[in-house]
């Protein structure tokens, strides 16, 4: 009887003790947010209680597994599970207490400075996003390792493998060379201030938002909801189009090719009417101005502002199409038109017009110079 109360007991206790401090734990972490509207603190670190009961459940097996007297005879093997687990489960509860912290001073910081300074709260994100990163794969190591050294095989091994670790170390560098170059760019990239996440990006003639970085790739999020992901290390070694850096607000082109006889002062008048009733134009500035000529048509270029990338392209979209409908209705005759009449010759030195003396069936495919 005491051979079956006893593994009862231990295993069941350690379970039942593990659910209610869970459930204590929970209900407090809850009450402390329902208080605390302000700071997801608490409500982050509910995410955790897995993990934690993970821990606990662990460590009680481990400490009370011999007295339960449960196959006796695989104790080490039993007793090297729950070192693993409980090594394992503490790792992803540290992972998920940092991210809790990380994310809690990440939401304050920008919640106090998005208005003011959103270029550097996109910086910071981008900061905050690959230490996490970093201290997520250090603890994910330091968890591996200990796991290793709870096998007497792999610490005896210890010594003869940090006595290779010098001509280990050269040969993982030269074949990893292209993943480490991108680590290390991917660090550049975050405390350099090159590229944030959220910033509008132009690469290989793509326009995007930068929505994912990591340490060793990028994704951008062009117009049309592609994803293009690439290594870290494009944007430390070739030239691209940073739309957000410095100061979000930009200056847009729209150009149209019309007939000279267009009304520019009047295309000046309705550009400024057309802006004033377009919400996403900042009010800072605009032109209308001819920037070149041709035999048939003149190029016409208006300059349009916006406090961002996205509303530039609405500024640009609404001008050319209310300024083109205006023309189309008021003034016709400013829109290109393609000349399809013959042109009129002078009359010959005798009187005669050009066609005369050739026969009509040959006057009707002759070029038009010699009808």
């Amino acid at each position: 009887m005491d051979d079956v109360l006893r593994p009862l007991v231990v295993v069941g206790g350690s379970v039942v003790l593990t659910l209610l401090l869970g459930w204590a734990t929970d209900l407090l972490l809850r009450k402390a947010d329902e208080r605390h509207h302000d700071t997801p603190l608490w409500g982050l670190l509910r995410r955790a209680r897995i993990p934690y009961q993970l821990v606990i459940c662990a460590a009680l097996l481990r400490g009370s597994y011999v007295e339960a007297q449960v196959f006796p005879e695989h104790r080490t093997a039993i007793g090297r599970t729950l070192t693993l687990v409980l090594i394992g489960s503490a790792a992803w509860l540290v992972i998920r207490i940092a991210a809790a912290v990380v994310e809690t001073s990440y939401t304050r910081y920008a919640n106090a400075r998005s208005h003011r300074d959103p270029a550097r709260v996109r910086r910071v994100r981008t900061q905050v996003t690959l230490i996490r990163r970093v201290v997520s794969a250090i603890v994910g190591v330091v968890a591996v390792a200990a796991m290793l050294l709870t096998f007497p095989a792999m610490r005896a091994a210890g010594a003869s493998l940090l006595a290779s670790a010098g001509i280990l170390g050269i040969v993982a560098g030269v074949a990893a060379q292209s993943t480490l170059g991108n680590m290390f760019a991917g660090l550049q990239i975050a405390f350099g201030d090159m590229v944030r996440i959220g910033d509008t990006v132009v690469v290989d003639g793509e326009w995007g938002t930068v929505e994912e970085i990591t340490l060793t790739f990028l994704t951008v999020r062009t117009w049309d909801e592609r994803r293009i992901t690439m290594p870290v290390s494009y944007f430390t070694s070739r030239p691209f189009e940073n739309w957000s850096r410095g100061t979000p607000q930009m200056t847009g082109i729209v150009f149209w090719h019309l007939d000279h006889a267009a009304p520019l002062d009047a295309m000046r008048d309705k550009l400024r009417d057309i802006l004033r009733e377009c919400p996403a134009w900042d009010g800072r500035a605009y032109d209308l101005t001819v920037t070149d000529s041709t035999p048939s048509t003149m190029q016409v270029r208006a300059l349009v502002t916006a406090k961002d990338a996205d509303d530039i392209w609405t500024v640009r979209v609404t001008v050319r199409e209310r300024m083109i409908r205006w023309l189309a209705e008021r003034h016709p005759y400013a829109l290109p038109r393609v000349n399809t009449a013959d042109a009129a010759l002078p009359p010959r030195p005798d009187g005669r017009r050009p066609h005369d003396g050739i026969p009509a069936a040959r006057r009707a495919h002759a070029h038009p110079r010699e009808r």
